[in-house]
């Protein structure tokens, strides 16, 4: 629980900081709320040893280490950043089909899976003349996250996560692929402080999720 509340109140100095353009504040804050969700992951890695929680908590990690690299000013950093997320998405992929078998994922997760895969296309179409070089990583980017957020659907809704971590999943995937969308936005549409308002709480928030669905 402590790290829960210092992670949403780093998280609230991060966006105040975004807003002053506090550069130093910045890096501190962000540095606090990506340890402190995982350090929350790795105490509910203590209580259940699992494989879903061995893989959950390496997306937590890689996360952070994403969040390190988004620290940075550039494409180098920028394309740092999305190679730690992906390989973060990849690993709560991975911690999903420990409990739900992919080939049960489109069915379990029904109607839910049309609307992640919906915005995934929309999001190619409208950024594809922006994306440039990044094209062939941010496909493989859009792919992941948006299979992350299916199994997740699927694993809340198919009954193979007990109440309430499938709450705690199916939101903090949810939240996490809303936060991309600003964070893709930011990047290839236009700056804007709009984007690091409500993008950084939903990633924290969706991170925090993802952690407290371990055990």
């Amino acid at each position: 629980m402590i790290a829960t509340v210092v992670c949403a109140l780093a998280c609230a100095v991060l966006v105040f900081a975004e807003w002053r353009g506090l550069a130093q504040l910045r890096i501190g804050s962000k540095l606090v709320a990506s340890a402190s969700f995982v350090v929350l992951g790795a105490i509910a890695l203590g209580r259940c040893e699992t494989a879903f929680a061995q893989w959950i908590f390496a997306g937590l990690v890689l996360g952070a280490i994403g969040d390190v690299a988004l620290l940075g000013h550039g494409k180098r950093a920028f394309l740092a950043g999305l190679v730690a997320f992906l390989l973060g998405h990849l690993a709560y992929v991975v911690g999903i089909a420990q409990l739900e078998p992919p080939g049960r994922w489109l069915g379990d997760a029904g109607l839910t899976a049309v609307l992640p895969i919906a915005i995934g296309i929309v999001v190619l179409v409208v950024l594809w003349q922006r994306l440039g070089s990044l094209r062939v990583p941010v496909i493989v980017y859009v792919g992941a996250i948006v299979a992350m957020v299916i199994g997740a659907m699927a694993a809340a809704r198919g009954g193979t996560v007990p109440w309430p971590r499938c709450i705690y999943l199916g939101g903090g995937a949810t939240l996490f692929f809303a936060s991309d969308l600003a964070v893709a936005r930011d990047r290839f549409v236009g700056r804007s402080f709009a984007n690091k308002a409500w993008g950084l709480p939903t990633y924290f928030a969706g991170q925090l999720l993802i952690a407290w669905s371990i055990c």
